[in-house]
């Protein structure tokens, strides 16, 4: 199955599978039905000191990236939602910033891609 990351402001389509919001804050100037999301998973977002401390910063990406897998560890509950979600179908991770490269979705798909048990 497929596991992929969108920005939450680009239009919905039909091959997104199920739509997860993974940010902790609603994104700025969209409403619930145009932003189509089915999941808003904003316990398993980075915690509000971490995401301060990153900031978007390209040079705390490593950084942050090992942060973040800590703290993702204290949510068995949410990821274990998320690879369900995942095994039964393509999941998209939705989320509002304008760095494509640099944010927790694109952090969070390489943690759920990872092997676990």
């Amino acid at each position: 199955m497929t596991l992929r990351t969108k920005r939450v402001y680009e239009d919905p389509a039909t091959d997104d599978g199920t739509r997860v919001l993974v940010d902790r804050i609603w994104p700025r100037g969209l409403t619930k039905e145009g932003a189509r999301v089915d999941e808003w998973m904003k316990e398993i977002a980075p915690s509000t000191a971490l995401r301060k401390w990153f900031d978007h910063d390209p040079r705390k990406w490593h950084e942050f990236q090992e942060r973040y897998r800590k703290e993702l560890e204290t949510h068995a509950s949410h990821v274990a939602r998320l690879r369900e979600l995942h095994e039964a179908g393509r999941v998209t991770l939705l989320y509002a910033a304008k760095d494509q490269a640099h944010n927790n979705a694109v952090a969070l798909q390489s943690y759920l891609e990872q092997p676990f048990g």
